[in-house]
């Protein structure tokens, strides 16, 4: 039995497959070319990815200093301005033309230090006492913020009294607020400071690193049901906020309401139905087709929650001028035109799109009408010439 039977019985077809089909090509891996300055072994280490710090240069490796300069590096003695006690260190330093280089420590200007309040035994006295706290372990607690930066850890761990963490930061920061206060002038010169806005809250802080320690402490079984939790309760809010916006009203219906009075009633004249029935079809389909696209066009961008406003008016532009031709559209631009009406505002606030998506739909009736009045005198015009080739004794 040849291939072909085979081929019969199990219902294949007789052409061969192409070796395209056959054999899977592999994809193709992206070459990627290496960058210049770099070795081909630390390269490959990389894997191809882009380093995390940028490369030099290899042109600013290899720039040579100008022929007038000569650079040379020296151990030089140098003082910083972070340190009180005015000790001289050494270092190498870059010397250009036998000149050392002058003025502060390079990296002094990384010193950074706390301005720690001071206050006096009257001051103490009059605002900062408290039944819990001594007026020596309040000196301590301060002279310890200042030598650690307000490393209150450091601090609860050299502290010769036994108090936590939370405690010497709400006595240290109630004593700071208690003396801005009294040295203010007026509550208002202080009332802009962030340790009068937002004052230390020791409850708070310690509800928070109590429910820190029960997430960091929990198991894999606990974290996966405060996720399956959190899913369900998201899933409700979504199906909470869809039945609301199903029963919200159509806002399509009230905005389109105007639209279809000015469509019936023009200059104080109202078009009877039976008139419009005897006009072509292509006269008043489109104001029917505008406002359903109109409706489906607000309706769909209620979906996108955010939205530019610039993006909603072109939607809308387009679903009132789907309906009409190219030349309708034109006609339409170039009204907007000769009234001095930008094709897009230049300001789309909610107002400003609206009125100008409502001076589209005014234009777009009128040129409607126009319409519908050219085929009424043309009508009028051949009835005329009609009734005029019956009776030809009457003139005209």
């Amino acid at each position: 039995m040849g291939g072909t039977d085979a081929k019969d019985i199990l219902g294949l077809p007789k052409t061969p497959l192409s070796l395209t089909q056959e054999k899977r090509s592999r994809p193709q891996k992206e070459s990627h070319r290496k960058p210049d300055g770099i070795s081909r072994e630390v390269y490959a280490l990389t894997g191809g990815v882009a380093p995390l710090m940028p490369s030099i240069d290899v042109a600013h490796l290899k720039r040579r200093p100008p022929a007038d300069e000569k650079v040379a590096w020296q151990w030089l003695p140098f003082t910083s301005s972070a340190r009180k006690d005015d000790l001289q260190l050494y270092h190498w330093a870059r010397v250009v033309n036998n000149v050392p280089p002058t003025g502060d420590y390079s990296f002094a200007k990384y010193n950074k230090s706390v301005d720690i309040l001071k206050y006096t035994d009257e001051e103490y006295e009059n605002h900062l006492t408290d039944p819990v706290w001594t007026k020596e372990e309040t000196d301590q607690l301060f002279e310890f913020c200042q030598n650690f930066d307000l490393r209150f850890v450091v601090i609860a761990d050299r502290f010769p009294v036994s108090r936590t963490v939370e405690e010497l930061k709400d006595r240290y920061y109630s004593v700071t607020r208690a003396l801005l206060r009294a040295r203010a002038q007026s509550p208002a010169d202080v009332a802009n400071h962030p340790l009068m806005k937002e004052p230390y809250d020791i409850t708070r802080d310690r509800e928070r690193k109590r429910a820190l320690s029960v997430v960091l402490s929990q198991s894999r079984h606990q974290e996966k049901k405060d996720a399956e939790i959190l899913a369900e309760a998201k899933r409700i809010t979504e199906m909470r906020l869809a039945a609301r916006r199903a029963e919200e009203p159509d806002v399509s219906a009230n905005e389109n309401a105007g639209l279809d009075k000015a469509d019936g009633i023009v200059s104080g004249r109202s078009i009877s139905p039976s008139s419009n029935s005897q006009l072509p079809a292509t006269a008043v389909a489109p104001s029917t087709l505008t406002m359903a696209d109109y409706a489906s066009t607000l309706a769909s961008l209620r979906m996108l929650h955010v939205y530019l406003r610039t993006y909603g008016l072109e939607q809308m532009v387009q679903a009132a001028s789907s309906a009409v031709g190219l030349r309708t559209i034109k006609r339409v631009e170039q009204t907007l035109q000769d009234l001095g009406v930008n094709l897009k505002p230049k300001v789309p606030t909610k107002t400003v799109c609206d009125e100008h998506l409502e001076l589209r739909k005014e234009i777009l009736t009128l040129l409607n009408l126009q319409k519908q009045l050219q085929y009424k005198e043309s009508e009028g015009s051949s009835h005329r010439e009609g009734l005029y080739a019956a009776m030809p004794d009457t003139p005209k």
